[in-house]
């Protein structure tokens, strides 16, 4: 297995109220190791030194499954919001690699960031269902693909419409609206769902289309957009 040495820049700060500073390291690994690999590797060794050879603290940074299903490591890897865990090393341009947290959301530390808003606003949205499900088998597959989204902010780093203190719920609302909008029997919350969907999603979605091609896992996010804009603005 073929080696090869990396430059590893990492953007750091302790809390929100201290200042950003960049730090590079040194990995001597296989094209083939996941950025969370990379992370790890770093942070085993006792002590961490960085590149000029002064003793750091472990960076910090979120991980839970390794494997692509929880959107925990999301970050952005050379300024693209990606997964950790799915990118590797071949995957990008060159022998420098810079890591730094989600600029849309709080930040906690390093790598770090606070996605409760993303949380809050689907709260907002009121998705959740008051009735039996309506399950039918023409929409299972958009039901099952909407199931899937990570919530990991990804979409949200690259709209232009979002902010952490707005309130534009964006792409990742209304992804997961389209199966409880496509599931609720009950027709007074169904009208609710629809109205919080225009004022915190439609009306605010400028239609730059930056999410489409972002999400990590390839969900059929313009598919889904327009499902959910047709069920919720449409009633179809």
């Amino acid at each position: 297995m073929i080696h090869l040495v990396y430059k590893i820049k990492i953007r750091r700060q302790e809390s929100q109220k201290s200042d950003s500073y960049w730090q590079e390291f040194e990995f001597d690994g296989s094209k083939n190791s996941s950025v969370a690999t990379v992370l790890k590797e770093l942070n085993s060794r006792t002590p961490l030194k960085d590149n000029s050879g002064t003793i750091v603290t472990p960076i910090s940074w979120e991980c839970s499954c390794m494997v692509r299903k929880c959107g925990a490591c999301a970050m952005l890897i050379n300024e693209r919001p990606r997964l950790a865990c799915s990118t590797f090393l071949h995957m990008l341009k060159g022998s420098t690699i810079t890591l730094e947290p989600l600029s849309k959301f709080p930040l906690v530390r390093d790598l770090i960031v606070d996605r409760s808003n993303l949380f809050e606003n689907l709260k907002k949205l009121n998705l959740w269902l008051e009735s039996e499900a309506y399950m039918s088998s023409w929409t299972h597959e958009p039901r099952y693909q909407s199931a899937r989204c990570l919530m990991c902010g990804c979409c949200l780093e690259v709209c232009p419409n979002f902010s952490a203190n707005g309130t534009f719920a964006g792409t990742v609302a209304a992804v997961n609206a389209f199966r409880i909008l496509n599931e609720e029997q009950e027709s007074t919350h169904l009208n609710e769902i629809s109205a919080e969907y225009k004022k915190k999603y439609f009306e605010g979605c400028g239609k730059s289309l930056s999410c489409h091609d972002i999400c990590p896992i390839g969900l059929p996010v313009e598919e889904l957009l327009v499902r959910s804009n047709a069920a919720a603005v449409w009633g179809k």
